[in-house]
């Protein structure tokens, strides 16, 4: 049964009592679930995705109980932010990466940005792997188990949760638009089938299954060239990180 939401966040802005604010929440439950799929794509099997949605659900309500319904923003785009940060940040709490993965993805970012740098465009395949000391073959197989750690692809460069404040504090509108064009910057250094896979995903939220619906590519292929992108990406920003915050 439908409801009239805007009708229920008028009586919640007057009353703040549990029983609407549920209301409100039950409204926006499918946004949680879109979000939790999202992130769900990487996830190795032990992460149940029933506690990844209802880790969300406690960031809806935190949400809707921070919301200030007279302020020029979208509810959808300002729970979004919550509910993405509170999976997160139960994903980080879960710690699910074992230190020799872990060392593994330090040595491939930091070789990649190193790489990168000295050479002033993307490396390819073949020289990462040269850098690295092993075959494209065994490269191809670090990146995919790699993948797990572009769950949290960009929050620890971009930090996201800044975003409340910025949407909020219209003396940070600078902040943010150069934070923005930064990005924007960074994104075109990527190659060109990296590049369309992130715009699509970011920006047109699709899914890498659509996305390989797109491009005639397998999903595997897909979530290569994502996982690839986001660990150059890591290493551009890493660079700059201290000049934007």
């Amino acid at each position: 049964m439908s409801i009239d939401i805007d009708a229920v966040w008028q009586k919640y802005r007057l009353k703040k009592d549990i029983e609407t604010r549920n209301k409100i929440a039950e409204h926006y439950l499918p946004l949680v679930k879109i979000v939790a799929g999202r992130i769900a794509i990487s996830l190795p099997p032990h992460i149940d995705r029933e506690d990844l949605i209802s880790s969300g659900f406690f960031g809806l309500i935190d949400a809707i109980e921070r919301f200030e319904i007279n302020r020029n923003i979208k509810f959808e785009t300002y729970a979004s932010v919550r509910v993405r940060g509170a999976m997160i940040d139960y994903l980080r709490s879960k710690d699910w990466i074992p230190v020799t993965m872990r060392q593994k993805i330090r040595k491939y970012e930091q070789t990649m940005a190193q790489l990168e740098s000295q050479l002033g465009r993307s490396a390819s395949d073949e020289e990462i792997s040269d850098a690295l000391g092993i075959t494209t073959d065994e490269l191809k197989i670090l990146v995919g188990q790699c993948n797990s750690a572009t769950i949290i692809p960009l929050e620890e460069y971009l930090q996201t949760d800044n975003l409340e404040s910025i949407e909020f504090n219209p003396e940070e509108t600078a902040q943010y638009t150069e934070l923005k064009e930064t990005l924007a910057k960074v994104i075109d250094r990527l190659p060109e089938k990296e590049r369309l896979v992130v715009s699509l995903y970011y920006y047109d939220e699709l899914t890498l299954k659509e996305i390989s619906l797109i491009m005639k590519l397998s999903e595997a292929r897909i979530s290569q060239l994502h996982t690839k992108a986001i660990f150059r990406m890591r290493g551009y920003l890493a660079k700059i990180k201290s000049s934007l915050f």
